[in-house]
């Protein structure tokens, strides 16, 4: 009997056709609740066939452990970034993953971050609930200045509803769809320091790779307009945590909204925790119902076809 370690807590919490799909080939599950980091994965590996992985973190260590029984490492989602692909590569190991599932959902989240900051609502729904009838005057998005850093599938989604409030939408890429940018009126800005600039907002939707780790820092931040807001619904180690809350708490950010932190979960003290203006949540921004059960499904199914020696749907490397 072939055995997965199943990690992702919103594949083994959420109902769904990805639970029949493992359940008709009949694997043993060993289950656990990622993200696990790399000494947890080493205790378990070794006597599994395959990973069902959210964002553990699969080193080389992790990998040559679970060799030579290790057959597939099934990414539930599309970030890599957790797992050495470079050495999976190398060891002659599959890394599936799943585009394509989840950028409706992540681009709403975004957007309810950002509605959140602008119109003070987190703020305000705890004044009420504590009888306290303070009303705080936001602002409006209509007019406003989205600048986007990573117009993939998710900046794409950004772009297309920031039109729809009536915003400006200005993209970073090192790759441009300029159908996409003609339809929807999406200006490109040739570098970062210069959309850094022109944005009242700010949404982050880049992979994380050693260039773009801290991309935006102290450094970049005194580029930004002052009280500009800061969206993150990438990956945490994009910005650099510290220099953020010391800039929501002298003004020169006016908001950060965050689906992601660089520790995950965090611990107790982290210094967004202490600025009223950052609004953070725990990695949700993919987590519904519908957004699961694609995702899920497709991290099943490539996980599946593997093991039966047939293409995955999606293949993060070759060899």
């Amino acid at each position: 009997m072939l055995r997965v370690l199943l990690t992702t807590t919103s594949f083994q919490d959420i109902p769904g056709e990805h639970h029949q799909l493992l359940a008709r080939e009949g694997y043993e599950l060993v289950r656990e609740r990622g993200p696990l980091a790399e000494a947890r994965m080493l205790e378990l590996v070794g006597d599994v066939d395959g990973f069902l992985c959210g964002d553990d973190a699969i080193t080389r260590a992790v990998i040559q452990k679970a060799l030579p029984r290790l057959k597939v490492i099934s990414k539930y989602g599309i970030g890599l970034d957790k797992i050495d692909v470079k050495a999976a590569t190398e060891l002659k190991i599959p890394v599936t993953f799943c585009p394509g599932v989840n950028h409706t959902t992540v681009a709403e989240h975004t957007f309810g971050l950002l509605l959140a900051i602008y119109r003070h609502i987190v703020t305000e729904c705890n004044h009420v609930k504590k009888g306290e009838w303070k009303r705080i005057t936001g602002n409006e998005l209509m007019g406003k200045t989205m600048g986007i850093l990573g117009m993939g599938r998710i900046g794409k989604e950004v772009a297309t509803r920031s039109r729809a409030f009536g915003m400006n939408v200005l993209g970073y890429d090192i790759y441009w769809d300029d159908a996409f940018a003609k339809q929807h009126q999406v200006q490109r800005i040739a570098n970062i320091e210069q959309i850094l600039q022109q944005s009242d907002i700010i949404s982050l939707h880049t992979n994380l790779t050693d260039e773009t780790r801290n991309l935006v820092n102290a450094r970049q931040i005194t580029r930004m307009k002052k009280g500009a807001v800061l969206l993150n619904c990438a990956r945490g180690e994009l910005v650099d945590s510290a220099a953020v809350a010391e800039a929501l708490k002298s003004g020169q950010l006016g908001g950060y909204g965050a689906d992601v932190l660089e520790e995950e979960p965090p611990p107790a003290n982290h210094p967004l925790f202490s600025c009223p203006n950052a609004i953070i949540t725990p990695h949700i921004g993919s987590r519904t119902f519908e957004s699961v059960a694609r995702q899920a499904k497709m991290a099943a199914e490539n996980l599946i076809r593997v093991f039966n020696g047939e293409k995955a749907l999606a293949q993060a490397n070759a060899f």
